[in-house]
């Protein structure tokens, strides 16, 4: 019998140091990839050594981070992971919540830098000296929105957690800008979705349908990603007419697409389950805009809001406005209107444009990560903008680094 113990643990610490040395040996001698496609983003690269990072810490902590995103079959494992963890009950995997109707939603991470949002929100409204107009819209996360789809149990319910920090730095704004506030209208057409079971259909070709028969079937936000729809983004643009003075298109006026059914989004990425069905994607067109889009950094120009070549990869969300640019011109020469409009936005605000172009003459898009002359004297220079426009979703504002540069 000992002897049967003793060769069950050699042949175990046999497979186990086999293992060990077949992972090494894959890692030494696989590829390393810069780029993840599946996870949208820049895998990180070997640190260089320095004594004073190894003294304090950092260098173990880069290197870790270095073997972890390029550990072998790093993406079958994180779907091993997620399956075992989704088989054995649990309703919170790498930070997301699984909730219901299929839904992966965000947990809302402790804000740190709520501060700083509203100085520098501030300081943009000061630097302005002409006339132009300040709106903010801050956009809730389905954590909020989808409230009650959370797992039972869930131990932080997100609503009150973003809507005290929504309060925070509303009433710490400058009088100079006024509120938009889409909050009680989302929170109202989840209210219908869940009362008509609008959001139970989980199968995409029949939820594709469903949304080209009445665009309003369409979920709020994305099952796997952390973005609002267009539907959701809809839902909030009567708010923002109602602010600005203008009237809003009725929702049947705008010609829509589904133009795809398997998009998986960045909160998939996360947990990487191959089991969960892709996200229809619908996009909204004005049928009597005349647009021509300008790409400031590339030259590029287009008649439409959209880059469909982004269909045919993994980061199909990047179609919205052709993907990341410091500043965007888009003219509507059909628009019927004086007024020129300032954008400063994270990606939310991509869904967003389709229903704004109609509003005004030229809309001027400002993604403050890589524009670096400051929007505050953009709009200085440019006295024809009548409208200024802050629109920011709850989760990433707390982190975007164009903050810094948004005056």
């Amino acid at each position: 019998m000992k002897q049967e113990i003793v060769l069950a643990k050699k042949i175990t610490v046999g497979l186990i140091t086999v293992l060990i040395l077949g992972a090494m040996l894959c890692f030494g001698i696989f590829p390393k990839k810069t780029f993840s496609d599946n996870e949208n983003r820049t895998l990180a690269e070997i640190p260089e050594f320095q004594w004073a990072s190894l003294k304090d810490g950092s260098y173990m902590k880069a290197l870790s981070t270095y073997a972890s995103d390029h550990f072998p079959f790093r993406d079958a494992f994180m779907t091993l992971k997620s399956e075992t963890e989704k088989l054995s009950g649990c309703g919170e995997i790498n930070g997301v919540y699984l909730s219901e109707d299929g839904f992966l939603i965000e947990r809302f991470p402790e804000p740190l830098h709520s501060d700083k949002v509203i100085t520098q929100f501030n300081k943009l409204s000061d630097k302005v000296t002409t006339k132009a107009r300040f709106y903010t819209m801050l956009v809730p996360t389905a954590v909020t929105a989808y409230n009650d789809k959370l797992p039972a149990g869930a131990p932080d319910r997100g609503d009150l957690r973003q809507l005290a920090v929504k309060k925070h730095i509303e009433t710490s704004l400058s009088g100079k800008i006024q509120i938009v506030d889409c909050w009680p209208a989302l929170k109202a057409e989840a209210g219908r979705q869940e009362k008509n079971g609008v959001t139970k259909e989980r199968e995409p070709s029949r939820l594709s349908q469903r949304i080209m028969a009445d665009p309003s079937q369409a979920p709020l936000y994305y099952r796997t990603d952390h973005h609002w729809t267009t539907h959701g983004a809809y839902t909030a643009y009567p708010e923002l007419a109602k602010a600005m003075g203008f009237t809003p298109l009725p929702e049947k006026d705008f010609r829509h697409t589904v133009v795809s059914e398997d998009f998986h989004g960045t909160i998939y990425s996360k947990l990487n389950d191959t089991m969960v069905p892709g996200d229809p994607i619908t996009i909204y067109e004005d049928p009597e805009a005349k647009l021509t889009v300008r790409y400031m950094d590339t030259k590029e120009s287009s008649s439409s809001l959209y880059e469909r070549s982004y269909l045919k990869k993994k980061d199909k969300y990047s179609m919205f406005l052709n993907n990341l640019h410091p500043l965007i011109e888009i003219d509507n020469a059909a628009a019927g209107t004086d007024r020129e409009l300032v954008l400063i936005k994270d990606s939310y605000a991509n869904s967003m444009v389709p229903f704004l172009v109609r509003h005004f003459k030229r809309i001027y898009v400002f993604d403050t990560r890589y524009y670096k002359f400051g929007p505050g004297s953009f709009i200085n220079e440019h006295p024809e903008v009548s409208d200024v426009l802050l629109l920011y979703n709850m989760n990433t504002i707390d982190t975007d680094l164009g903050i810094g540069g948004i005056y």
